[in-house]
């Protein structure tokens, strides 16, 4: 159920029953609040002195979304919590410099190509390309300075859901070493449902490959409330894709059955995450910190454009839920396993293992290199395209 019917029946109702006299032919239609634009507001400068903006999306009933045009980063996301304050469920900081510096992708846009390429070499029609090896021997989320560290054109408005902003950004050919030039957007819109759109897409004049990736931190408890291993997560998948040490995908797909993968719905009780944590521990050598961050096999996919659930959070103890739908093929659970408490973020809370869990919709990491597997290619002509719904409630 979702917070915001319920809120207007629970209002309606009200209504009601401090005036039963009164006749409903007679009675005023009860008018939904009227819906803005988003506003934007300073949000600081880069080296070079371009200034960058912070935009607030807000609807009635405590629903609020705070985007920046730095990276196309969500910077939080406030849920109603009853009479009291509204909760920040995600994880991020409170000024730009956090966004400038280090960090593990807070909130980001992601891209060209997210998640990992490895070698960061790839080849296309028989010309090899080398990318920047960001991550060990491996090319990721788009190299040293990826979409996430670009400032784009913004353009606030009220969209037909309700209020969005427009980012777009032209990374020229050679861009981190990616062949032809691609004109990337993304649309952030939030409902008067609570429902927040991400909606990425891409255009180029060469061939080249891409993959964007939404990559926020979500703990439903709270942004400072501690690890999401009282979490519970379901992910409509049944096979998942076994990695190297290095985060690579092996090229098979795994069945998730029997295993601590298995996040099946299906699955009676719903898998905890402290259970599926506990039962990959981390390496003798530290160098794997255990957890999940693994793509999985959405189940059903098919090339069509339509939006699937692909996974359900919920955190028991606040009874708030996240329902992730997508168009893509895969997901990447990522369970904030490299938080080791290095990073403070909004009020000065130091984010320790497990303080979040991310999301990620995309193709499979590594597509270049499986040609039978849905593919990163993009040309001339063509257009990249990736939605994904965040929708919350409550039960």
């Amino acid at each position: 159920m979702l917070v915001a019917p319920f809120h207007r029946a629970f209002v309606l109702a009200a209504i009601c029953l401090v005036a039963p006299s009164l006749p409903i032919t007679n009675a005023a239609p009860l008018m939904p609040a009227p819906l803005h634009p988003p506003v934007a507001r300073p949000f600081g400068s880069l080296s070079d002195g371009k200034l960058v903006s912070l935009y607030v999306l807000e609807v009635p009933g405590g629903w609020r979304a705070e985007v920046t045009d730095y990276g196309a980063i969500l910077t939080s996301f406030q849920v109603p919590v009853g009479r009291g304050s509204p909760m920040d469920v995600v994880l991020g900081f409170d000024t730009l410099d956090g966004y400038v510096g280090t960090h593990p992708y807070f909130g980001a846009t992601c891209g060209r190509v997210a998640n990992r390429i490895a070698g960061g070499t790839f080849k296309l029609d028989g010309k090899a390309y080398t990318l920047a090896q960001n991550n060990g021997a491996n090319h990721l989320h788009g190299g040293l300075a990826g979409f996430d560290k670009k400032l784009w054109k913004a353009t606030p408005r009220l969209s037909e859901r309700g209020p969005a902003v427009d980012f777009e950004v032209v990374s020229p050919a050679g861009d981190e070493g990616y062949p032809g030039a691609v004109t990337a957007r993304v649309t952030y819109t939030l409902t008067p449902d609570g429902e927040l759109w991400v909606e990425m897409s891409a255009t180029t004049d060469a061939p080249t490959i891409v993959n964007m990736v939404h990559h926020s931190y979500w703990n439903l408890a709270g942004q400072a409330s501690g690890t999401i291993h009282g979490h519970e997560l379901a992910v409509t998948a049944d096979e998942y894709l076994p990695v190297d040490a290095g985060g690579i995908p092996t090229g098979i797909f795994a069945p998730v059955a029997g295993t601590p993968f298995d996040l099946r719905p299906e699955r009676a009780p719903i898998a905890t995450l402290s259970a599926a944590i506990a039962g990959l521990p981390p390496s003798a050598d530290g160098k794997n910190p255990g957890g999940i961050d693994h793509n999985y096999v959405v189940r059903g996919w098919k090339p069509d454009g339509s939006l699937r659930s692909v996974a359900v959070l919920r955190d028991p103890a606040s009874g708030r839920t996240l329902e992730i739908l997508s168009d893509q093929p895969g997901i990447q659970v990522y369970t904030g396993n490299y938080l080791d408490g290095g990073v403070k973020g909004k009020g000065g809370v130091a984010y320790g293992r497990q303080a979040a869990i991310c999301l990620e919709t995309q193709k499979y990491p590594d597509s270049i290199h499986h040609p039978d597997w849905p593919s990163t290619r993009l040309d001339p002509g063509q257009t990249y395209r990736h939605t994904m719904v965040h929708r919350f409630g409550t039960r």
